[in-house]
C-alpha cells in the first residue's frame, strides 16, 4: 500500500492534494524504493528535510549523503528557495513545468560528492539540461572565483526562468557576473563545444548509451555523470573517467529512474 502511495505521488509530482509533509515523509521511510530520479536505501535520503535551506542541508550531511565541507558550503550558499516555488526544502523533486523537474535534493548531494574533486577552483563544468539553474549555480560557486559552471537548456521557457532564479539570488548573481556562470539554450545532448573542453560534466537526464560527444568534450583526467538507460526503465547512474591517456574507466554507481534525454519535441509532446 506504502509503495502504490508512493507511485500515486510521483506521478502527481509527490504534492496530492491535501496531503501535509509529514504524511509524505511517513511513507517515503521505506527500503530500497526506486521512484522518478533516485534510488532510496533505507529511507534515509527521504528523511532529509528542513523548513529552510540550512536545515535541509544538515538534514543531508547528518544522513551521511553529504560528506565533504566543499558540497556542504555550496549548498548552504546557493539556496534551493530561489529555484523552486513550492516545498523547496522537503527532499524530493519538484516539478518546474514543460514536462521537467528539478531532482531531490538527496540526489543532487549524491552527483555533487562523486563530482567535488573535479569542482574546485579554476575548474569547468557542464550542467546538461540545466533547467530551474540551481545545480549549475551550486557547481558555479565551487569553482568559482576563476572557474566556471556553464548549463544547457533546450526548453525556452526554462531557461528564461533559469536566468530569472540566478537574478533573484544574491550568491549566484554576483557569481554571474563575475563570468562563472554560462547559461544557454541549445540541444544538451550535443554538449557545449564553444564553451569545452571541460573538467566536469553532469547530465541531469538519462541516455539509453553514453553519448560520445560528451566524451569528446571532457578534458584528459576529467569526470562525467550520467544516467544510462531506456526511457521509463531500469536505469543506472554511471561515472565515466578519462584519464590522462584519454582511455575511459566507467563505474555503475546505483540505480536510477530519470527522465529521458530527448529532443525538445518529444518533451513538449509528453507534457501535452
Amino acid at each position: 500500500r506504502s509503495a502504490a502511495l508512493i507511485r500515486r505521488c510521483t506521478a502527481q509530482r509527490w504534492r496530492p492534494r491535501g496531503m501535509k509533509h509529514a504524511r509524505i515523509a511517513k511513507y517515503l521511510r521505506l527500503r530500497h524504493v526506486r521512484t522518478s530520479g533516485w534510488l532510496i536505501t533505507d529511507g534515509m535520503s527521504w528523511r532529509s528535510h528542513g523548513r529552510n535551506n540550512t536545515e535541509l542541508v544538515d538534514a543531508l550531511k547528518r544522513n551521511g549523503i553529504v560528506k565533504s565541507a566543499t558540497v556542504e558550503e555550496a549548498m548552504k550558499a546557493i539556496d534551493r528557495g530561489h529555484y523552486v516555488n513550492t516545498t523547496p526544502y522537503l527532499d524530493a523533486p519538484q516539478s518546474l513545468g514543460m514536462g521537467a523537474t528539478i531532482s531531490a535534493p538527496h540526489m543532487h548531494a549524491y552527483c555533487l560528492e562523486i563530482l567535488k574533486d573535479h569542482l574546485t577552483p579554476g575548474k569547468s563544468v557542464l550542467d546538461v539540461g540545466h533547467g530551474s539553474g540551481y545545480l549549475t549555480a551550486v557547481m558555479a560557486y565551487m569553482v568559482a572565483d576563476t572557474g566556471k559552471s556553464v548549463g544547457v537548456e533546450h526548453i525556452n521557457e526554462l531557461q528564461v526562468q533559469s536566468v530569472l532564479n540566478i537574478k533573484s539570488d544574491r550568491v549566484a548573481s554576483s557569481l554571474k557576473s563575475k563570468g562563472c556562470i554560462d547559461l544557454f539554450l541549445g540541444d544538451g545532448r550535443a554538449g557545449c563545444s564553444n564553451a569545452g573542453p571541460f573538467d566536469a560534466i553532469h547530465v541531469g537526464a538519462a541516455s539509453e548509451f553514453i553519448p560520445k560527444t560528451f566524451i569528446e568534450q571532457l578534458k584528459p583526467g576529467g569526470r562525467l555523470v550520467i544516467p544510462v538507460g531506456p526511457e521509463g526503465m531500469n536505469q543506472t547512474l554511471t561515472v565515466v573517467d578519462k584519464l590522462k591517456d584519454s582511455s575511459i574507466k566507467k563505474k555503475e554507481v546505483m540505480s536510477v529512474v530519470y527522465v529521458p534525454l530527448t529532443s525538445k519535441s518529444h518533451q513538449c509532446n509528453k507534457h501535452l
